[in-house]
């Protein structure tokens, strides 16, 4: 129903820019909610994308940012990016610092270095200090607006301090502090108004507080909301000083990235890649990978040569053999989502390791035995060759086992070397697969041959 509503309204959209009624877009743009806006924009082409964005901005500059902070940093830079430094910097006043400090870093170089003097120059901007921080950390997706309470109020004080507080991130967790802002505790707005004003915060305040650092990368930030189950989460530095909050909405929009990114990566595309990304870019993005690709495929051709004499001496090789390959670099593709996933979510670890690859190692072994038997009985009912059903079947469980062993081991390797375990696409896993079956397939017919066996 959702995506219905969208579709009416760029139809609309489109269709008030091409006759000009400028009043009847701009009446429809603000009866839309931001994130509807946002989807619109994102399906707009780039003319009608800029003239809508421009317009809104004219007459409602309050939506039309917050509809920029829902199309995320790289929609929202590149809506910016024509606009002059002075322009985009009062147009990110509009913006949480987190979310604004995002786009500034999607800037093209010499736009976001002038936006970012400018604000650096307004007193009490925490955009530029966000910016310091590595990228895809806690400190650069966090929001330093924190509201947190001394640990000498009652509860009665901290609910008087909270009412006269204005533009809180997050009044679910209150975090307790120290005289020097050392985070001590948390206490849940539940419980402050449950108990009497008198009560102290220390008696109240839970001490065994889940926290992340700075430096501590998003991913990890991710894992820790989605394993307890959290609303949002403090930020410390290195004294244990309070100095931000990640909210659940920032660490969805990071488990989307990371999953995109990851997605990707197996796939052997660049991650910053989208739907309507400029022609040229994208033959300049993926072709880098199709040429790896096409340098495995070689490798694999030369092992079919290294046995030129064997297929040549059965005519009915050809005919099957890429099978073989084909079926590992599934399996492995299988295996290879599997493990990565499981990297991802904290879920395989050095301690478990182990006990995966076994388990890989069965199941490609299992699913080889099986496969094995149906394609070596096709085989064999489709040439009246048993040899020919006999070697495939040998041949799709040594490759499978292959798959099974690579599809974990690639992965892990990359992990110990501090690489995106994602990098391990199947690009490269497939090149194990293929020389694995060729091999296997054609190796196991050549000893057949030497063995006194007859083709056909």
């Amino acid at each position: 129903m959702a995506q219905r509503k969208i579709d009416v309204v760029l139809d609309s959209v489109r269709r008030l820019i091409r006759i000009g009624a400028t009043a009847n877009l701009v009446n429809l743009l603000h009866k839309q909610h931001p994130a509807d806006l946002a989807q619109v924009f994102a399906e707009l082409g780039e003319k009608d994308r800029s003239a809508s964005f421009s317009l809104l901005i004219e007459r409602n500059t309050k939506l039309a940012m917050e509809a920029l902070s829902e199309l995320g940093p790289e929609g929202g830079a590149a809506l910016l990016a024509n606009r002059s430094a002075e322009d985009i910097a009062r147009l990110l006043q509009e913006l949480p610092s987190d979310d604004a400090a995002a786009i500034i870093d999607h800037l093209p170089e010499p736009l976001s270095a002038s936006v970012l003097e400018l604000i650096e120059k307004r007193p009490g901007d925490e955009v530029g200090e966000l910016l310091e921080y590595e990228e895809q950390t806690a400190g650069r997706i966090m929001n330093p607006k924190v509201f947190a309470l001394s640990e000498d109020m009652t509860a009665g004080e901290a609910i008087t301090t909270l009412q006269g507080s204005r533009d809180v991130e997050m009044v679910f967790y209150l975090y307790v502090v120290d005289a020097r802002r050392h985070l001590v505790g948390v206490v849940s707005l539940r419980r402050l108004l449950l108990v009497q004003p008198s009560t102290p915060l220390k008696r109240i305040m839970t001490t065994d507080l889940i926290s992340v650092r700075t430096d501590t990368d998003q991913e990890e930030v991710a894992r820790q909301v989605a394993s307890y189950n959290l609303l949002a989460i403090p930020v410390v530095d290195e004294e244990n000083k309070l100095v931000g909050v990640i909210t659940v909405d920032d660490v969805i929009d990071v488990i989307k990235d990371e999953a995109t990114e990851d997605i990707y990566r197996l796939a052997g595309v660049s991650s910053d890649e989208r739907v309507f990304t400029p022609l040229g870019e994208s033959l300049r993005k993926r072709f880098p990978w199709l040429l790896v690709n096409l340098g495995t495929a070689f490798i694999a051709t030369g092992v079919v040569w290294l046995f030129r004499h064997t297929v040549s001496a059965w005519v009915a090789l050809p005919i099957v053999m890429s099978i073989v390959p084909g079926m590992g670099g599934n399996a492995a593709t299988q295996t290879l989502t599997v493990i990565v996933r499981g990297l991802a979510l904290g879920e395989l670890t050095w301690n478990n390791a182990r006990q995966a690859l076994f388990k890989e190692i069965m199941v490609g072994v299992g699913n080889g035995l099986a496969t094995g038997v149906v394609a070596g009985l096709a085989a064999w009912l489709l040439m009246g060759q048993p040899a020919i059903g006999l070697l495939l079947f040998a041949a799709m469980v040594i490759n499978l086992f292959v798959a099974g062993t690579a599809g974990t081991l690639i992965p892990l390797g990359l992990k110990a070397m501090k690489v995106d375990p994602a990098l391990a696409s199947t690009v490269f896993i497939t090149t194990f697969t293929d020389v694995a079956g060729f091999a296997a397939f054609l190796g196991l017919a050549a000893l057949y041959l030497r063995g006194g066996g007859h083709p056909g």
